[in-house]
């Protein structure tokens, strides 16, 4: 396996959060992933969406790097973070509740299973 860069992406795949998590909005998502590990424990790529929010219940833990836009990470408790672009951050496996796009938003993304 050789160095993947990140300049070549390609179209990607389209892609949304399911339906009965949406909770508003119509957030249509483009996904590139650039590497996935031979396990499938370990991915990392780009991905962009539009405005809208959606519940989540992470399995896997995430490290976020916004490019462009900006969201909101609200917990279960009621506890929100805004990041905006240049912001990067984690998120732990076992975390609930929604992921809110505010504006339209692109990240890198290196997610562990």
């Amino acid at each position: 396996m050789g160095i993947r860069d990140f300049k070549t992406l390609g179209p990607g795949a389209a892609s949304a959060p399911s339906p009965a998590n949406v909770l508003a909005g119509d957030p249509r998502q483009q996904v590139w992933n650039v590497l996935s590990s031979g396990d499938g424990r370990f991915h990392v790529g780009e991905w962009a969406s539009g405005v809208g929010a959606w519940r989540v219940n992470y399995t896997e833990y995430e490290l976020c790097h916004l490019l462009a836009g900006a969201v909101r990470l609200t917990d279960e408790h009621g506890a929100a973070h805004i990041y905006r672009a240049g912001d990067t951050f984690v998120i732990p496996g076992g975390f609930r509740g929604t992921w809110e796009v505010l504006e339209p938003c692109r990240k890198i993304y290196a997610i562990y299973e």
